[in-house]
């Protein structure tokens, strides 16, 4: 199995110990990130955030999180959409990076070296933010 070489993807979002010394976020709640999210989605975040690095990075597989999560491949799918639209999560196979939940000037950039490449149809339809 190749190693799975680490990479920040959204550089401007990266996140940082807030100052009540945890890495759960008190915007969570203060500033209703949560409000709405599926409980599925709760516990993926949940998830995500105790796994990932100092960078929020982590590269669970999808077989993994079903170890750990009650999430069958489609629902996993659905949810992890559920948290990239509500921007708390960006997503690029095999990596996940959680967000820092201050507001960025604008939509997320993906760093490295997908920008500029020829994407499917299938892809920029399935990163599409679709109305809830």
């Amino acid at each position: 199995m190749a190693a799975i070489r680490k990479r920040v993807l959204c550089p401007e979002q990266l996140r940082y110990v807030p100052p009540q010394f945890s890495w759960i976020d008190h915007r969570l709640v203060r500033d209703r990130h949560i409000v709405g999210r599926s409980a599925e989605a709760l516990a993926l975040y949940l998830f995500l955030v105790t796994v990932a690095d100092g960078q929020g990075l982590s590269y669970y597989s999808d077989a993994g999180i079903g170890k750990v999560l009650p999430l069958d491949g489609p629902a996993l799918a659905r949810v992890r959409q559920e948290l990239i639209r509500a921007r708390l999560i960006v997503y690029e196979k095999p990596l996940y990076q959680v967000l820092s939940l201050d507001k960025p000037d604008g939509p997320p950039r993906r760093a490295g070296p997908r920008l500029g490449v020829p994407q499917t149809l299938g892809q920029i339809i399935g990163e599409m933010e679709l109305p809830t």
